[in-house]
């Protein structure tokens, strides 16, 4: 695995979102400027800690994770990769960080993870389950769930 720049600068209550992704900065902008509409009925501001840089580029899941391990405030991280770049909904794929470590034993992890460890999710989703997560009020994955149901695999927002 490659050394990543460290994460530094986010607010415990911030979204965390590293473009992986390279090839339309069109699409980026598309995608934050999703990102940072007021969301909840348009009754929150959005805070979003945007990962830009290229060293970022076409890093894998398990890199990411890496790389974060030591935020222990954060719960899931947001790739706006390929796949969301090229989308029409710009779904971001959203993997927990949570750990078999952290969890009591197999069978908990194995219930915690069952619809596995990412989905994805529309930008307006983004803050539904980091500010659900951040406050233990839902599960990732209990929104695992809620994106495997839909037809898509996508979380689409409350």
């Amino acid at each position: 695995m490659r050394a990543l720049p460290a994460v530094t600068g986010r607010d415990e209550f911030d979204v965390l979102v590293v473009r992986t992704d390279y090839h339309d900065d069109q699409a980026w902008q598309g995608v934050v400027a999703a990102l940072m509409e007021p969301w909840g009925d348009g009754q929150h501001e959005a805070h979003v800690h945007f990962i830009d840089d290229p060293a970022w580029a076409r890093v894998t899941v398990d890199e990411v994770l890496t790389a974060v391990r030591a935020d222990d405030d954060l719960a899931v991280v947001f790739l706006a990769d390929r796949m969301a770049m090229q989308a029409e909904s710009h779904a971001l794929l959203a993997v927990t960080t949570l750990t078999r470590e952290e969890c009591v034993d197999d069978e908990d992890y194995a219930q915690l993870t069952e619809f596995g460890r990412e989905f994805r999710t529309v930008p307006a989703g983004v803050h539904d389950v980091h500010a659900n997560l951040s406050i233990g009020n839902l599960g990732f994955e209990e929104y695992a769930a809620w994106a495997h149901d839909d037809p898509e695999g996508i979380y689409r927002s409350f």
